[in-house]
This record gives C-alpha cells, structure tokens and sequence, in this order.
C-alpha cells in the first residue's frame, strides 16, 4: 500500500490534528515529548479515524496499542526492530547522508531530514539547508520528509530539493501549504 507522504503535521491533540487534515495534511503525527505511554494512548484515542496516515512520534508501545499505521524515531530512540516486526511504517531522524544510508539499511519506510531552517519547536536541532536536504534525497530509495521552519513560503523548496514531503507543526493548519506542496511537486 502507497503512502501519501506530502503533507504532515505534527500535533497534540484531536482538534488540532483535524484541522490539520482539513488544510490538506496526508499524515498526522501525535507527538507529546515526555509523556508517559499511557496518556499518549489516551490522547490519540480518535485519530485513526480522520482519513489520513497515523503516526505517532517517540513511543512504538503507544503506537501498537493505538493501532497507529507508523511510528517516527529519533536518533536515539529504541525500538525500531519492535516497530518493523509490528507491522508499523517506520520514520526515522536523519541530519546527514550517512544517517540516512544507515537508517535505510535498518528499515525505515521514510526519513525525516532536519532542521532545514531554524525552528522554534527544536531550538538544538543542527540546521542542514537545503544543501544537505538534496545530498540525503539523492543518497536513498525511501521518501525523505524535510522538516525545521518549513511553512507554504518555503516548502516547494524542499520539493525540488528532492523531499517527498514535508513536515510542519505551527504550519500545519494552512490551507496554502499543500497547495505550495502540490504545485512543486
């Protein structure tokens, strides 16, 4: 089964994720930093059910009992063998080719490259650039999602970069977007 990988949004909750899905997103990431497995699940309860591809950040237990369609991991995330034998498309965090050659060869279904441009959400993340983006397309077969202060300004940017998609939160409710995404594609 293909993936739509265009468009996703990184949230906290049902509300904000369907007004995502309604802008346009084709995955909705539930991302809740530091929270137990438990209030993960109860938080994603609903989000199955919007029409787009489900993927939940940092913790395959919570995914599993969600029935999430994915699970995204960083770089110093476990659990990515778990994920795979699950069943679940895997997401993994890359900021160089060799990540991303190695997180190829592990499995993962896409990566996400990052940061392109500064963000507020992850204000130690390294800025790569648009440079480094290509490099890390060029370098795998799988879809690369480029994610880090992408909104409908810049996201064709990263499309012509070699990016499958990209991945916002504060953008993640903007109808331009994936028009901005569709139209360099």
């Amino acid at each position: 089964m293909a993936v739509d990988l265009r468009v996703h949004a990184i949230v906290a909750d049902l509300a904000t994720a369907r007004r995502a899905v309604e802008a346009g997103a084709t995955v909705v990431q539930l991302r809740l930093k530091g929270a137990a497995t438990d209030e993960i699940v109860a938080a994603g309860a609903g989000f199955g059910s919007l029409g787009a591809t489900f993927v939940v950040d940092d913790d395959v237990d919570a995914a599993i009992a969600l029935g999430a369609d994915g699970v995204h991991l960083g770089q110093s995330d476990t659990g990515a063998e778990r994920a795979l034998e699950a069943g679940l498309l895997l997401g993994l965090s890359v900021a160089t080719r060799r990540e991303a050659a190695l997180a190829e060869y592990r499995g993962a279904g896409y990566l996400g490259a990052g940061a392109i441009w500064p963000t507020p959400s992850k204000d130690d993340a390294p800025v790569i650039g648009l440079d480094t983006l290509r490099e890390i397309c060029m370098s795998v077969s799988i879809p690369v999602i480029a994610i880090g202060g992408i909104d409908a300004s810049n996201a064709g940017e990263c499309i012509r970069a070699g990016a499958s998609g990209v991945a916002v939160i504060r953008a993640g409710g903007d109808p331009a977007l994936r028009a901005a995404v569709d139209a360099a594609s």
